[in-house]
């Protein structure tokens, strides 16, 4: 089992960034890791996501550009590094992780998931 707890959200105008972290009970080197986030609504969607052998993270287009994924093994934590923010990043994001994964954007890949931090941003 993995515990994945997610933190750095919060309401910020947009153009404005954040930068979202989540931290890992377990070894972050031998998982893929994962963003995904939910629109009140709307079905969760795949934001970025990374290799468990690590490599070039791989974004959904609406992201690309602005959002940058990275990962810390030493600390088990990865990070969401979110700039130029629009009112339609508004979400819960969530981390995900799976073991040995290749950094899927499909979210029943992953088996394990952290509770979700709230992102809110205005116009």
């Amino acid at each position: 089992q993995v515990q994945l707890v997610e933190s750095g959200g919060g309401l910020v105008q947009a153009g404005g960034s954040l930068r979202l972290s989540c931290v890992a009970s377990a070894h972050t080197f031998t998982y893929a890791m994962g963003w995904f986030r939910q629109a009140p609504g709307k079905e969760r969607e795949f934001v970025a996501a990374i290799s468990w052998s690590g490599g070039t993270p791989y974004y959904a287009d609406s992201v690309k550009g602005r959002f940058t994924m990275s990962r810390d093994n030493a600390k088990n934590t990865v990070y969401l590094q979110m700039n130029s923010l629009k009112p339609e990043d508004t979400a819960i994001y969530y981390c995900a992780a799976q073991k040995f994964g290749r950094g899927s954007p499909t979210a029943s890949d992953y088996s394990y998931w952290g509770r979700g931090t709230q992102v809110t941003v205005s116009s």
